[in-house]
């Protein structure tokens, strides 16, 4: 009975966000605390929404103190020359800026943490998206599968939780599945180029030699300007469209049109070299921090939620140190910070209930219980699999720490090895990063302002291909 209305939960919740009938924030807490009841278990609710809280009240913490301080990086202008780099190479051709969100967001992915890879790329990547008209969801879907296969790295969670679970190397696990993960890589890079041609087909190849910010009588009103389109920004009511797409089959079944367009031109401010938060003298200085962040984020020197606490409080004391501009910088980020923190923990009582009334280990002992006798000398394969649907409706903890250990014992009594059963449960990661039970989604989803139904809808098939991609080759190379 659990396993039953726990898939169907699932679901639900699924359904009703990509239908847009529900919010993101009301399905998470709602369909939970009914489900909650029809279990018989009403009367815990409120035990299992403390200790899903409680689990995730760090990550909301680290989340809403990174908004703030990559932020604040924003608006000094760290992340000028980036943004300024891409623009150089994209020089305003989709197919380019597909296959630039996709690379720059595996670069990013270095450090280890999805949540700083969002907020890096969509700073970059979304003033040229928006102002091109481009898909927003391509954006977010290119930028999570990427930072997918890259969330493998042996600092990026999943890899020593695996590690951890099987009481293997983690070096063991994760070197051999570098060619696979590298086919995974390239598979996304191919991808973005495929999704690239088909926003090229629909918007033409703009003429964007530059990209100009002109000073416009308010500050408000700051655009970006297509100097190769031959517009010019007057600061006028004409500034809106300066560099709206003219080629190809127009703007038809773009994400976002009308009226929003004119509040978002607002915000595109990230190239403008008169903007009163622009501090150059301290850009060695903020580069440096940022670098030191990020190393110790890696090498662990801190919790991670210190680390940013830590940060942000160093960066806003250092660059605004009137407490007016201060204020200033939180209430500009405070949007974001509320929306991802209130997803976060929204996102608790979702997972709360899973866990408490125990249904994620009703639902994992099903999947496990009827696999075939048969498919016992292919354990690692049926891992892989088994793999995709389990780390997109469970956390990586309850996977790795749950049901990893139970199908590696499944898999010895056939004699297969604990290191290819571990390598087989990374090949879902470009999935995982997409499920609604990963707070770094709702960073990707708020910042880049695309609704979670809509990203999901678009993104789940793709990054399912890319996994079995990195199945198949595992397989190919002898590795799984």
């Amino acid at each position: 009975m659990l396993t039953i209305l726990g898939f169907t939960m699932i679901a639900t919740f699924l359904v009703l966000i990509m239908m847009k009938k529900m919010s993101p924030i009301a399905a998470l807490v709602l369909i939970p605390a009914l489900f909650c009841v029809f279990v018989g278990k009403g009367a815990k609710l409120g035990d299992y929404v403390i200790d899903g809280v409680t689990s995730l009240a760090p990550t909301a913490a680290m989340l809403m103190f990174a908004i703030v301080y990559f932020g604040v990086m924003i608006d000094v202008g760290l992340f000028d020359p980036i943004v300024r780099g891409i623009l150089k190479f994209a020089k305003a051709d989709p197919l380019r800026i597909v296959v630039g969100t996709a690379i720059l967001a595996a670069i990013v992915s270095l450090d280890g943490d999805g949540s700083t890879t969002f907020m890096i790329t969509v700073s970059a990547m979304y003033p040229l998206y928006k102002r091109l008209k481009m898909s927003l969801v391509v954006m977010t879907g290119v930028a999570a599968m990427a930072n997918g296969v890259m969330n493998t790295l042996p600092w990026g969670g999943p890899t020593a939780r695996a590690a951890t679970a099987l009481k293997l190397d983690a070096s063991d696990i994760f070197v051999p599945m570098i060619p696979a993960l590298a086919v995974g890589l390239a598979f996304v890079i191919a991808l973005s180029y495929v999704l690239g041609r088909r926003e090229r087909k629909r918007l033409g190849v703009l003429t964007l030699d530059a990209v100009l910010v002109e000073e416009p009588e308010t500050e408000s009103e700051t655009v970006l300007v297509g100097a190769g389109s031959g517009a010019k920004s007057a600061g006028g009511s004409g500034a809106g469209n300066s560099a709206a797409p003219t080629g190809g089959s127009g703007t038809e079944g773009a994400v976002d049109g009308g009226a929003d367009d004119d509040d978002d031109d607002r915000m595109l401010k990230v190239l403008d070299p008169n903007r009163t938060t622009l501090r150059p003298k301290l850009y060695w200085f903020n580069a440096l921090l940022t670098v030191t962040l990020l190393t110790s984020m890696i090498m662990e020197w801190l919790p991670i939620p210190v680390l940013f606490l830590l940060g942000a409080a160093l960066a806003l004391t250092v660059n605004f140190p009137h407490m007016p501009d201060q204020k200033a910088r939180l209430g500009a980020h405070a949007e974001n910070v509320l929306n991802v923190s209130g997803m976060v923990f929204a996102a608790a009582v979702f997972t709360g209930v899973l866990t408490g009334t125990g249904m994620v280990d009703h639902m994992a002992r099903w999947l496990v219980d009827n696999i075939p006798d048969g498919m016992g000398p292919h354990m690692a394969f049926v891992t892989g699999l088994l793999s995709i649907p389990l780390t997109y409706f469970m956390s990586n903890d309850g996977f790795y720490f749950g049901v990893l250990p139970v199908l590696a014992e499944a898999g010895a009594a056939h004699g297969v090895s604990p290191l290819e059963i571990a390598r087989a449960s990374l090949i879902a990661q470009p999935l995982h990063m997409s499920s609604p039970l990963v707070p770094a989604v709702y960073v990707l989803v708020g910042m880049a302002k695309v609704e979670f139904g809509d990203h999901t809808k678009f993104v789940v098939k793709w990054a399912v291909l890319t996994s079995l991609a990195i199945l198949g080759a595992g397989i190919l190379f002898g590795i799984i």
